[in-house]
C-alpha cells in the first residue's frame, strides 16, 4: 500500500443494495416496468413508483431564501433553532428527566458513525442486531471494531434472553458496552419493541452498568413512519431509569421524516443522568464534527424547523396518507404471507418485511431464482428484505404466495 494508511483494509466495497437496484432497473428496461417486481427500494414511493417527496417539505424548502441555502448554519454542531426542535420534536408528548444535547449530523448515518467513533477504541467490541443494516457492519470494520451480535427473535418476541446473555459477556470481557438498537420500526424486519420489553432492555443494561459503562445507541431512523405515531415516543420514558453509568444516544434522521434522503440532515441526541457526562460526550462529539463534515446543509435545517412548527398539521395530514399506504400494503404482503405459509419476520410497522432464510447458502440460491422470475429484493443476513414502502398496492397483491411457488422450487 503505496499512499493510503498502513491499516487501511483494501477489500473493494460490494454495496449489495446498489448492484440489485441496477440489476432491477436493467430489467424493467428490458421486460417493461409493469413485468418487473422492484422490492430494493428503501425509499417511500407512491402507486405509480414515482418517489415520495411531500409537498408540505419541499414547498417549504422553496420558499427559503437563497441567502440561507448558501450559507454556512450558525455552528458546527447545528443551529440552535433546528436543535431545539430536535428535541421538542422527540420529546414534547414526553416525560423526559435527563439531561440531554442534540448534535446535528449528515443524516441518521451521521449520529452512528460519530457515536461509534467517539465511545469506542480500536479492537473494542461493539454489540449489533444480528439481523440489521448493513452500514453497521462496515463502520465497525473501518474503525477497527470487533463485533457480535445478539438474535433478535425467539418465536414472535424480542429475543431479551439472548440479549442479556450477550451484553453480561462483553461487558465482563472488556468492562465497557456499547449496544445498537434499532427500534421502533427495524429495518429491515419491521419489529418494534413493546414497551414491557424496552423496561427490561434498561433493566439489563443497568444490571451491566455495575461493572463498568454502557452507551445504548437507538437508531431512530423509520420512527416517523409508525402506524402509531400517538405512542410512538413513550417508550423513551424508559430512559429514565438508567443508571449514573448509562449514557444514551438517539440517532435521528430528516432523511426519512422529511422525505429529503438526499438533503443528508440528522441529529445525535446525547442524554445521561449526570450533565457532567453528557458535556463529556458533547465535546467529543463537537470535535468530531468539526474535523471530519465541519457544516450541515444550513437549509435543511431551517426547513426542517418550519415544516415542524409553521406548517405542522398539513404535514402530518399528508404523511399520515403515506403511512396509510405503507400500512395497507404492508398488512397485504403479511396477511398472504401467513395463508400461504410463507416464513417472515413479525412484522408490526415500518418499510421492509423480512423472509426468514437461517441459512445464508440457500437465501442466496433463493435470491437468484427470485431474479430469475425478474423479482428483486435484497439479501440481508438470514433473511431477503422485501420492501414494501415501494411497490404498489396492486404489485403486493399475490406477491407473498409467488415468493413462496418459488421457494418451494428449490
Amino acid at each position: 500500500m503505496k499512499f493510503v494508511h498502513k491499516n487501511a483494509n483494501m477489500t473493494p466495497i460490494v454495496d449489495t443494495v446498489f448492484k440489485v437496484v441496477s440489476q432491477a432497473k436493467e430489467a424493467k428496461l428490458k421486460y417493461g416496468k409493469e413485468n418487473v417486481v422492484d422490492a430494493t427500494i428503501g425509499s417511500l414511493t407512491d402507486e405509480e413508483g414515482k418517489l415520495v417527496a411531500l409537498n408540505t417539505v419541499f414547498t417549504s424548502y422553496n420558499n427559503i431564501e437563497s441567502s440561507i441555502k448558501a450559507g454556512y448554519a450558525n455552528s458546527f454542531v447545528g443551529n440552535p433553532s433546528y436543535r431545539k426542535q430536535v428535541a421538542n420534536w422527540l420529546f414534547s408528548d414526553i416525560q423526559l428527566d435527563l439531561p440531554h444535547t442534540v448534535i446535528a449530523t449528515p443524516g441518521g448515518t451521521g449520529a452512528i458513525s460519530t457515536t461509534l467513533q467517539c465511545v469506542l477504541s480500536k479492537d473494542d467490541i461493539v454489540l449489533f442486531p444480528e439481523i440489521a443494516w448493513g452500514s453497521y457492519k462496515l463502520m465497525a470494520q473501518e474503525y477497527g471494531y470487533q463485533q457480535e451480535t445478539y438474535q433478535l427473535f425467539k418465536d414472535d418476541h424480542f429475543h431479551l434472553e439472548d440479549f442479556k446473555n450477550k451484553c453480561e459477556t462483553i461487558i465482563q470481557k472488556q468492562k465497557k458496552l456499547v449496544v445498537v438498537i434499532n427500534d421502533p420500526c427495524h429495518n429491515p424486519t419491521g419489529y418494534s419493541l413493546t414497551n414491557e420489553e424496552w423496561t427490561q432492555v434498561i433493566e439489563i443494561l443497568n444490571t451491566c452498568s455495575k461493572q463498568g459503562p454502557v452507551v445504548l445507541l437507538n437508531d431512530i431512523a423509520y420512527i416517523d413512519y409508525s402506524y402509531n405515531l400517538d405512542q410512538v415516543h413513550q417508550y423513551m420514558e424508559n430512559f429514565n431509569n438508567i443508571s449514573d453509568d448509562i449514557a444514551v444516544v438517539i440517532a435521528f434522521s430528516c432523511s426519512k421524516t422529511l422525505t429529503s434522503y438526499g438533503l443528508r440532515v440528522g441529529a445525535a441526541i446525547i442524554m445521561a443522568k449526570d450533565q457532567k457526562d453528557v458535556r463529556e460526550i458533547e465535546i467529543i462529539f463537537e470535535k468530531y464534527a468539526r474535523a471530519t463534515w465541519s457544516n450541515i446543509a444550513n437549509a435543511g435545517m431551517e426547513n426542517f424547523v418550519r415544516v415542524t412548527q409553521d406548517h405542522y398539521e398539513a404535514f402530518m395530514q399528508e404523511k399520515a396518507e403515506y403511512i396509510e399506504l405503507l400500512k395497507q400494503r404492508s398488512e397485504i404482503f403479511v396477511k398472504e404471507a401467513n395463508a400461504c405459509g410463507l416464513p417472515i419476520y413479525p412484522y408490526k410497522e415500518g418499510f421492509f418485511v423480512t423472509i426468514q432464510m437461517p441459512n445464508n447458502e440457500i437465501r442466496e440460491q433463493y435470491h437468484q431464482a427470485l431474479i430469475k422470475e425478474n423479482i428483486f429484493t435484497v439479501q440481508v443476513n438470514k433473511g431477503i428484505r422485501v420492501a414494501v414502502c415501494s411497490i404498489s398496492v396492486q404489485t403486493v397483491k399475490g406477491l407473498a404466495k409467488r415468493f413462496k411457488d418459488i421457494y418451494d422450487k428449490l
